[in-house]
């Protein structure tokens, strides 16, 4: 079997060309031209260089032979300044890939080989700020370019949405906050600053958060077992940010937080921020988009994955987040402050490793 997956460089793309190797897999990994390619080669992957916004490019990066486009690639900004590009690489990058795609499916049938499915890694934040628990039977009601970030993900469904009606097989993705190995940018940023005494505050927010082993498996299944045009939620443990920072205050041996930051004051700082990043050009640490969603509570039904796709979470989010702050000692970007601690995890996740 042969995959072309985009979006390899980030957390969720190691995870899933991890598991496709695992299964037997050729993995040609698209990248942006210049990017650091260290890591696709050490799984595995074969790189190959192409940008969303030029389906020339993808044209030529689609190889032979080819039964899945994994399309993980995504733009999460959540700062105004962003949105101009996050359109472009959301939405219009989403574009070209679904018809690059659908025509060399088109083609590739043609010429007597096998069909194609394109998977799609959507977010829960396609269906916007919505009362209860969603379901896929919830609208998509991202419509407000304020949030842009949740707009970006729904019109981008859209526009593939757009290529399946002239004939592509594709299937949808919507996960929740996803946890796991080989993050270094999401919720990671969580244990360095609560390690480093810098952690903000904690929003009185929460959410449901997935176990990325899961998630990436879930791309296998949709695969295997999805139905064209299908949305499949992927939730997990629904928890508070003051649980989850809890968790990882524990995790890295400092006190647990005991208290949230009111959300009025959240979103006043964000709304300042959000001012003055007017006049300096540089994205804000807090911004209005983040602060709507930190101080929100989001639920998730994942029972249709489940029935479908054989989803499951796994682990439990301590034991999500362990194999987080593990992989981040183990690869010497997180410090503990009780370095026998350390010394100790590290072992232990070298051991696992070999």
């Amino acid at each position: 079997m042969r995959a072309f997956v985009t979006g390899g460089t980030g957390f969720l793309g190691a995870n899933l060309i991890e598991q496709l190797k695992a299964d037997g897999w050729e993995v040609i990994a698209m990248h942006r031209p210049g990017s650091n390619v260290a890591r696709l080669r050490e799984l595995g992957a074969t790189p190959v260089a192409a940008s969303l916004d030029d389906i020339d490019s993808l044209r030529a990066a689609l190889p032979k032979d080819l039964d899945a486009v994994f399309h993980l690639a995504g733009n999460t900004s959540m700062w105004r300044g962003g949105d101009a590009q996050q359109w472009q690489d959301n939405v219009v990058g989403s574009a070209n890939l679904a018809r690059a795609a659908r025509e060399h499916f088109a083609a590739q049938l043609a010429g007597g080989g096998a069909p194609g499915r394109m998977i799609v890694t959507s977010s829960i934040s396609a269906y916007g700020y919505q009362q209860g628990v969603l379901s896929e039977e919830s609208p998509q009601c991202a419509n407000d370019p304020k949030y842009h970030y949740h707009y970006s993900k729904m019109h981008a469904e859209n526009a593939v949405r757009e290529e399946i009606a002239k004939g592509l097989d594709a299937v949808f993705l919507n996960p929740c906050g996803i946890v796991g190995k080989y993050d270094v940018s999401s919720w990671a940023q969580t244990f360095f600053m609560l390690a480093e005494n810098t952690l903000p505050g904690v929003p009185p927010g929460g959410g449901s958060f997935c176990y990325a082993g899961a998630v990436a498996r879930a791309h296998i299944r949709a695969f295997e077992r999805g139905r064209c045009g299908q949305n499949y939620i992927l939730g997990g443990t629904d928890a508070s940010f003051l649980e989850f920072f809890g968790i990882i205050a524990r995790l890295v041996g400092v006190p647990a937080p005991t208290r949230t930051t009111p959300a009025f004051a959240i979103r006043a700082i964000a709304a300042l921020s959000g001012l003055v990043s007017r006049f300096t050009g540089r994205e804000p640490a807090v911004t209005p988009q983040k602060a709507a969603m930190l101080t929100r509570r989001t639920a998730a039904d994942s029972s249709l994955a489940q029935r479908e796709l054989g989803y499951g979470t796994e682990l439990s989010l301590e034991e999500m987040l362990r194999e987080s702050r593990d992989w981040l000692v183990s690869e010497g970007l997180l410090r503990l402050p009780d370095a026998s601690a350390e010394a100790a995890v590290r072992s232990e996740a070298e051991r696992k490793a070999s």
